[in-house]
């Protein structure tokens, strides 16, 4: 009986050994697949702490390159004397023709204003004076 013992222990654990192969077999082809979908995953997108710094950098790049375009055709603009008075006539111009403007729409304005208060006052008194007219025709028929 020893025998069968050993014999069917055997077995089994001859049995075992290629099912034990198998399921560490599957257990690395699982960790090596998430290991490869991970790595997939970040290459694909990049991470939210990259994002969180390359957001506020690239900002300030772009308002630092504002700027300095800015600040050259400032220069560009005042770079010499006479170039500073060209722009500075050409601005004066602009201001006074906008200034002329305003005065020109205001005057249009109190012009309308008075016309219409003046259209008005002429029949108020009109509606007046036919008011007195008939009250003097009414006082004077009951008299």
């Amino acid at each position: 009986m020893a025998t069968a013992n050993t014999t069917s222990a055997s077995t089994s654990k001859a049995a075992a050994k290629p099912a034990a192969k198998r399921t560490s077999a599957r257990a690395k082809s699982t960790a090596s697949s998430a290991r490869t979908t991970q790595t997939r995953a970040a290459r694909s997108t990049p991470g939210y702490a990259e994002r969180a710094v390359l957001i506020p950098v690239g900002a300030a790049l772009i308002a630092r390159e504002k700027v300095v375009e800015s600040v050259n055709d400032t220069l560009s603009t005042y770079s010499s004397p006479s170039k500073a008075q060209s722009k500075l006539n050409t601005q004066l111009n602009k201001f006074e023709r906008r200034g002329t403007t305003a005065r020109h729409r205001l005057e249009r304005e109190v012009r309308k204003t008075r016309t219409r208060v003046e259209r008005e006052l002429r029949q108020r008194r009109r509606d007046g004076v036919e008011l007195v007219e008939s009250l003097q025709e009414r006082v004077s028929s009951l008299v």
